[in-house]
């Protein structure tokens, strides 16, 4: 069982590194604490975790916090303690010494998600719940500019963002307000071609790759990966089926355009086009 994971481990960063050296000129570029602002640190056993929001980064926080001592189990640690508690420390915390040398020794890895998928599941708990974040800044910018005789209380509120609004705002150059890490590229969070990352997960083999993992670093045998899901954890998760119920939304121009926007994320990671 641990040789065929080896072997798709080899594969997947195989795959990632001539996707890199084919489209990348950049991979000789100066690795700078921007570059690293998305790296978490583990300091005992040895871990850097970029965060891929959407591809089970609660969890595997939950995981970091164990393995650092921070918690006994999971189970224990609350959402708001997982994402504002900051009990993890970043990679850009460090000076450029530290920086270079848990680059060069500890285990580095990212896990990801299917790129329209992720993008359904960032949409669906950001616009479709309350949120007193997302809703103000991203609602109401997309509200105003996208749709043609919104309601006063729409543009107040921006909540009811709909899905061909949200996508009209990703594919937009001139968007009203910029980018967000939860629909960002993973090659623009964890910077691949410039970082050699020792592990590659999937969402999808999610149980099997993480406990592959945390087999690989030596961690505590009675540590797993936890199973539930963080959030709203009585809607069903979003899957291809429920994805493929959005993206029916779009034109179909639009639809090839969203996934020419992710193309180095699909290509990189090897993952079909829908």
């Amino acid at each position: 069982k641990w040789k065929s994971l080896y072997q798709i481990q080899s594969k997947r960063k195989q795959i990632m590194r001539e996707t890199c050296s084919k489209y990348k000129s950049n991979n000789r570029r100066i690795i700078t604490p921007y570059h690293v602002s998305r790296i978490f640190v583990e300091d005992k056993y040895r871990v850097l975790y970029c965060e891929v929001p959407k591809a089970g980064c609660s969890n595997w926080k939950r995981v970091l916090m164990v393995l650092n001592g921070l918690a006994a189990s999971t189970k224990d640690i609350q959402h708001n303690t997982v994402h504002y508690g900051n009990y993890l420390k970043r990679l850009d915390g460090f000076d450029r010494k530290g920086i270079y040398h848990r680059l060069n020794t500890y285990t580095k890895m990212l896990f990801i998600r299917e790129p329209f998928e992720k993008l359904v599941s960032a949409f669906r708990d950001k616009f479709e719940h309350p949120n007193n974040y997302y809703h103000p800044v991203f609602g109401k910018a997309i509200i105003s500019r996208y749709r043609v005789n919104a309601t006063k209380e729409a543009l107040r509120t921006g909540s009811g963002v709909k899905f061909k609004e949200f996508i009209q705002y990703l594919l937009d150059v001139h968007r009203p307000v910029g980018m967000d890490i939860h629909w960002d590229h993973v090659n623009r969070l964890c910077s691949p071609c410039l970082i050699d990352y020792d592990f590659v997960g999937k969402f999808e083999s999610m149980e099997e790759d993480a406990n592959f993992f945390l087999h690989l670093i030596g961690a505590p045998q009675n540590l797993t990966f936890p199973k539930f899901k963080d959030r709203h954890s009585n809607e069903e998760r979003t899957t291809t089926k429920i994805t493929q119920q959005y993206f029916a939304q779009l034109s179909p121009s639009q639809r090839q355009r969203s996934y020419d926007f992710y193309y180095m994320d699909y290509l990189m990671f090897n993952y079909s086009k829908p």
